[in-house]
């Protein structure tokens, strides 16, 4: 692993790697998977890490860096800022998704992947309209309007989504079913249904409301619907670039729970671990592992595989956060 010395700002980690890569016009393009542990700070991943063995798929990057989080609002960002500056390369107002701090409308990596011909996709263990990755395809004054963020997803042309929050499509105040209005989407009910899907376009609700943890029995596991995923958009010649987040290791930090936050990170890890095996065996892949910033200021005691945690905060925190590349020109993250 080599180490990046330069701290550089959230916004630039993906956006200049693709302005980068989009000026190879002789090139094939590569795909991009780009992975965000939300909340996932250092000290989150070194205790996953203690816990899972020693051992974490993030040892096989080939470079990591830091990263700046704060938002143009304060020295403490939201999901919805840093969200927004990964996206789009822009710093934003807290809360804010998609619109930059002068008012203007953002386009998002995923939509310019769009432009140039590639397929799309977002993975969340969160609902899909949640901050992060409704930071990829929403322009919203704020992140807690889901049902103007679910109508903005269903115009979106995204060819893959999964998550939660399907309440959000069926039971709104405007008595739309959006999920009905999204025809060429076939809507699959189950892992089983998502892996035998011939369709183009592909969305699974995994649950109606926010899906639950780990622990308490959150189904399928995040690494089961990234292989998938991956399998689906990689299976023409087309490029893809998809998000995938593990949501709750910052719902763990929120509840300064440190079982939920190993079994979240573990479940993260091991999709990480996917993404890598595919990279490295198609050989045209980056993919970048980041945190849009840390939460619950944890530290940590104890041994390997019994991990105990400590907390000073049930917030996020202004610490940096790292950042692993892997693939075509992952020098320059």
């Amino acid at each position: 692993m080599k180490i990046n010395k330069h701290f550089k700002e959230l916004l630039f980690v993906i956006f200049f790697f693709l302005n980068f890569t989009f000026s190879w016009s002789q090139k094939k393009l590569p795909n991009i998977i780009l992975m965000i542990g939300d909340g996932m700070g250092l000290s989150q991943i070194s205790a996953g890490m203690y816990a899972n063995d020693n051992s974490t798929a993030l040892e096989d990057f080939e470079y990591i860096g830091l990263s700046k989080t704060s938002s143009s609002s304060g020295l403490v960002t939201d999901s919805a800022a840093s969200g927004t500056a990964m996206a789009s390369g822009v710093k934003t107002l807290n809360k804010v998704l998609g619109i930059d701090s002068k008012n203007i409308f953002q386009k998002s990596i995923l939509e310019i992947c769009q432009e140039k011909g590639y397929k799309t996709g977002l993975i969340a263990t969160s609902s899909i309209v949640h901050a992060t990755p409704a930071s990829f395809y929403a322009n919203e004054v704020s992140r807690y309007n889901y049902e103007n963020i679910a109508y903005q997803l269903s115009i979106q042309n995204i060819d893959l989504f999964v998550g939660g929050g399907s309440k959000h499509f069926t039971s709104r105040k405007d008595k739309r079913n959006l999920i009905k209005e999204m025809f060429e989407y076939d809507f699959v009910k189950s892992i089983k249904e998502f892996e035998k899907s011939k369709a183009s376009k592909i969305g699974f609700f995994t649950y109606f409301d926010e899906p639950p943890s780990i622990i308490n029995g959150r189904e399928p596991n995040l690494d089961k619907i990234t292989r998938i995923a991956i399998d689906k958009l990689s299976s023409s010649n087309t490029p893809f670039f998809i998000m995938i987040e593990g949501s709750q290791i910052d719902w763990a930090g929120h509840n300064n729970d440190g079982k939920m936050l190993i079994s979240e990170f573990k479940d993260f890890n091991s999709a990480i671990r996917e993404a890598l095996n595919f990279a490295e065996f198609e050989g045209n892949t980056l993919v970048v592992v980041t945190a849009d910033h840390e939460t619950g200021g944890m530290s940590f005691s104890g041994r390997v595989n019994r991990v105990i945690t400590k907390f000073n905060t049930k917030s996020h925190t202004a610490t940096m956060v790292p950042v692993f590349s892997y693939g075509p020109n992952s020098q320059i993250i």
